[in-house]
């Protein structure tokens, strides 16, 4: 698949993903040592991030692969942000629902390039 042009609006919108991806990176870690883990002091469950770490680089080069990946890679992410969300209280729901967000912008800005490119295409 070719990459979809490079203008400045797909740039905004690959560099807020690439942004995004980084904070639920680091929120994902933060959240299960840190924040809000599981067990009182921490949990193997931030590991959680490591898919997300594994195909960072990838996305930070602008790879289209790494793009349609994360894309899948996100919705667990934000499933489990919007459950936790939901069955937890205090400041665990509070991190839950910010994963949840995060996740979600990520996931519209990855989307984003490609739908402007397929207009871009039609417009041809």
């Amino acid at each position: 698949m070719t990459p979809p042009p490079s203008t400045p609006e797909a740039s905004a919108w690959e560099r807020l993903a690439v942004a995004a991806v980084t904070a639920l990176l680091m929120l994902e870690i933060l959240w299960e040592l840190w924040l809000a883990p599981v067990k009182p002091g921490g949990s193997w469950l931030a590991l959680k991030a490591l898919p997300l770490a594994l195909v960072w680089p990838s996305l930070a080069r602008g790879a289209v692969r790494a793009r349609q990946g994360m894309t899948l890679l996100l919705m667990p992410y934000l499933a489990e942000g919007v459950v936790r969300g939901v069955s937890e209280s205090g400041r665990h729901a509070l991190v839950a629902w910010t994963a949840a967000l995060i996740a979600a912008i990520a996931f519209i800005a990855l989307l984003m390039p490609f739908r402007n490119a397929k207009r871009a295409r039609r417009n041809r």
